[in-house]
């Protein structure tokens, strides 16, 4: 029951917002709104465990075992690292044919505090390196089982869980039906600012909440380059030199030989050469006022870890003025296999292009490097600020009415950026009034945490059989 994409991406040239209603509201009898709630794992079901084995080829093998520890911290953290599974299995589920760019890991961790360019903090999603055109139900059905997940694994009333898992779906419907109303600009202008969440939290909050909230919102303006400076870096010879922490943080001086040193430092020079050049010009004047100091290998995240990523720390007016920036290996999109390929032949571009569709503000250093070889392969990067003001909600410290507020947030956020690049209208008609779709995704999301535990526990025993190596000893 999936109806065939037979139009371009994002279609809505030349239509009326009624006859874009009216089709959005026609697909229900092809693929009605209770079709969304089952799913079983087919006969034929690729081994969970190979999948992510199969990830691990094209990534560095010394820290693939750090991958998967980190994967078997909980089933949460598995599901987080296992969105390769998830988009396997989203593969098969009902979808309406409606396309909008997807975020392709919008699971409840993957949301937070930025800092605008004006800045101000504001709320927003903040991982794309999946992200690809494709069928929208995909990305709420994976945010709609993050809670359920979330919610298992914090032993939260069954009901508990099922409340919150249905405020952020209703949250989703509610607000694409409200920027269907909406002008473009409107829409396209939309962004959920700190100081407006904080107001609304106070609403529903308790102090304690509120207080919580405070506390790390105030972390969020603190956590810029400047922090990464005191954090990171020490001074020797009086040089400024980022802090050896294998395997997680690397020098570069560290990785290779005192000859190879220098030829590496002027390639990563070289590269960010480059990446200025894909730069409007205004920002490339503001990159051109620092100078390039030293560089260093980063582990990062959960489902990335075993991809290539530097860190290079440059300064501007003095040593008090630091910048620290963020290369990140940009793989092909865990979806493609299942929603096509990208139009871009640049990884980095493709998650740069589709962070700049789904983010009410992005990192103004945000950009893309041509594809190099490193190591021997050839890899795409994409290039933005290692810190600046960015803040993730602990879900460990969410009682079940936080995660049902938390879930508020991010389906308004999801829908919000559904909305920049798809048909709003045909969406919201699609999804209606009533809470068939909301009930319909809840049990799937339900069933589907379910089964994301049966797969943590094989990833679990191919630990324990020595099939994988996993290191659990590092943070």
């Amino acid at each position: 029951m999936v109806a065939k994409h037979t139009e371009p991406a994002f279609t809505r040239a030349n239509r009326s917002p009624a006859e874009r209603a009216a089709a959005g509201k026609a697909v229900r009898s092809a693929v009605p709104r209770s079709s969304h709630g089952g799913w079983d794992p087919p006969p034929n079901r690729p081994d969970p465990v190979n999948v992510l084995e199969n990830q691990a080829r094209s990534r560095i093998p010394e820290l693939i075992p750090i991958r998967y520890g980190r994967m078997l911290a909980s089933p949460l953290s598995f599901y987080r690292g296992g969105a390769a599974i998830m988009a396997m299995d989203l593969a098969g589920t009902p979808t309406t044919g409606l396309r909008v760019q997807l975020c392709g890991d919008a699971h409840l961790s993957n949301f937070g505090i930025f800092a605008a360019p004006d800045r101000r903090l504001v709320w927003d999603l903040n991982d794309f390196d999946e992200t690809l055109p494709g069928p929208w139900e995909w990305d709420v059905k994976r945010l709609a089982a993050s809670f359920a997940v979330a919610g298992r694994e914090r032993g939260f009333a069954q009901k508990d869980t099922r409340t919150a898992v249905l405020t952020t779906i209703r949250s989703y419907r509610e607000a694409m039906r409200d920027f269907a109303t909406r002008g473009n600009l409107d829409v396209w202008y939309a962004r959920l600012d700190v100081d407006r969440l904080l107001a609304e939290l106070a609403k529903v909050g308790s102090s304690k909440r509120m207080k919580a909230a405070r506390k790390e919102i105030a972390k969020a303006e603190k956590k810029n380059s400047l922090k990464a400076f005191d954090r990171l870096v020490r001074i020797e010879d009086g040089e400024p030199r980022i802090v050896s922490d294998p395997p997680l943080l690397v020098p570069a001086r560290e990785l290779v030989s005192e000859d190879r040193h220098q030829a590496l430092v002027e390639r990563m020079r070289e590269l960010l050469g480059r990446y200025r050049e894909n730069l409007n010009l205004d920002r490339r004047h503001l990159f051109d006022a620092y100078t390039f100091v030293d560089l260093a290998h980063k582990v990062v995240g959960i489902g990335s870890v075993g991809t290539s990523c530097w860190v290079a720390l440059l300064t501007g007016r003095d040593e008090g003025d630091p910048l620290f920036m963020q290369a990140k290996e940009a793989e092909a999109s865990t979806l493609e296999p299942h929603a096509g390929a990208s139009e871009f032949s640049n990884h980095g571009e493709r998650v740069v292009q589709g962070q700049w569709l789904m983010q009410a503000t992005s990192d103004r250093l945000l950009g893309w490097l041509p594809a190099f070889t490193f190591d021997g392969r050839e890899r795409d990067f994409y290039v933005r600020q290692l810190w600046d003001g960015k803040r993730s909600i602990d879900v460990d410290t969410l009682d079940p009415k936080a995660l049902g507020i938390y879930g508020r947030v991010c389906g308004w956020t999801l829908a919000r950026a559904h909305a920049r690049s798809g048909d709003r209208i045909a969406i919201a008609a699609y999804l209606g009034k009533g809470d068939a779709f909301d009930r319909a995704v809840g049990a799937f999301a339900d069933r589907y945490a379910g089964y994301n535990e049966t797969d943590f526990g094989a990833l679990a025993d191919a630990a324990k059989s020595g099939r994988i190596e996993a290191r659990s000893d590092l943070a």
